[in-house]
């Protein structure tokens, strides 16, 4: 008798449920089939647009991930799961973990904005958050800089995505300026002509855009001569060094009075 009441009622929870399920499993496979499909296609899409290779893995395994479980909640309300406890349990769940993790998905958003956006590249210089130095490392938490004088400095996402960011290197040449303080006693032309012939003797100095060499201030003591020229941003520093020795070997050899002489 329990065996044929058995047998009943799952005959009729078969005629009444089972088409259910069985759509349910459909659509399942059918989702497993089109997030398949979608994933092929953000590959081919990233690779031809040059996504940045740190981020091509996030970006699949984030939309992959949302996926699946948009599909798992959707098979489970077509069978008739009931879902307002789970829903319930991963809103607060999320709500914590955004509050405890809201530094470091600052930092993470900040990482994804600088690999899509690309305010600068790798080997980049830039100056930023009191630093200035050649990139080495982008990462979707922080970026590393190569100083100068070789130390590495680590700097969040977050805060450097925030704030002023210049790049040193992306138009491919960058002024160097300089100023210079000598006597009335000086002959301006003459100090003009020998600064000018150091400037076409330092090999590191771009002929375009054109030099500049005047004066730009005139104070109680002296006036004040203030050079622009043009280099390549990696020479900047040795080109600096380079062309003011010159200046003041070859003012000095033209006799030019030099403050504290």
């Amino acid at each position: 008798m329990e065996l044929k009441e058995f047998y009943i009622t799952f005959h009729n929870w078969l005629i009444n449920r089972g088409p259910v399920y069985i759509f349910g499993i459909i659509i399942f496979l059918v989702g497993l089939w089109v997030i398949s499909f979608i994933r092929a296609r953000l590959l081919q899409r990233m690779s031809h647009r040059k996504v940045n290779s740190s981020l091509q893995p996030f970006i699949i395994s984030l939309s992959i991930t949302a996926m699946y479980v948009l599909l798992i909640i959707s098979v489970l309300n077509i069978v008739g799961f009931e879902l307002t406890l789970i829903n319930t349990v991963i809103g607060a769940f999320g709500v914590a973990a955004g509050l405890a993790l809201s530094g470091t998905l600052q930092n993470f958003a900040g990482g994804v904005l600088i690999l899509l956006l690309k305010p600068f590249a790798l080997d980049d210089s830039i100056r930023a958050q009191g630093q200035d130095g050649k990139v080495t490392s982008i990462q979707l938490f922080y970026t590393v800089l190569l100083t100068a004088d070789n130390k590495t400095v680590i700097i969040p996402n977050g805060k450097l995505f925030n704030e002023v960011i210049v790049n040193i290197t992306r138009e491919g040449k960058r002024r160097l300026d300089f100023e210079l303080k000598l006597g009335y006693v000086v002959d301006v032309d003459q100090v003009k002509e020998v600064i000018n012939k150091a400037i076409k003797k330092t090999p590191l100095i771009l002929p375009e855009p054109a030099t500049r060499v005047g004066v730009t201030s005139l104070e109680l003591d002296g006036m004040r001569f203030t050079v622009n020229v043009w280099v390549e941003p990696a020479n900047y520093l040795t080109a600096k060094i380079d062309l003011q020795e010159k200046i003041i070997k070859d003012l000095g050899a033209a006799g030019v009075k030099l403050p504290g002489t």
